[in-house]
């Protein structure tokens, strides 16, 4: 499974999203979209931080909702390809 954080370097919320992943074992590359911009692009990535399962974009966050949850965060870690 390849896991992707994209976010900003100044995001505030990467570091728990860092967390989460870490608490639940998962393996995980964080891009950040000041150095990468294709990245940015081809997720069309708007806002920090995203996550990436198996190159679907599965969390974008909203200006309601800036982290996934726990249990959304296992649904999208426990899909089946």
């Amino acid at each position: 499974m390849d896991v992707l954080i994209i976010a900003t370097k100044d995001c505030s919320h990467r570091p728990i999203l860092e967390k989460k992943m870490k608490e639940m074992d998962v393996e995980y590359t964080v891009k950040y979209v000041e150095d990468d911009p294709e990245t940015m692009r081809k997720y069309q990535i708007r806002n920090s931080p995203n996550l990436v399962v198996n190159e679907e974009l599965v969390f974008s966050p909203s200006p309601d909702r800036s982290l996934p949850s726990d249990e959304e965060l296992k649904n999208f870690i426990n899909r089946e390809d």
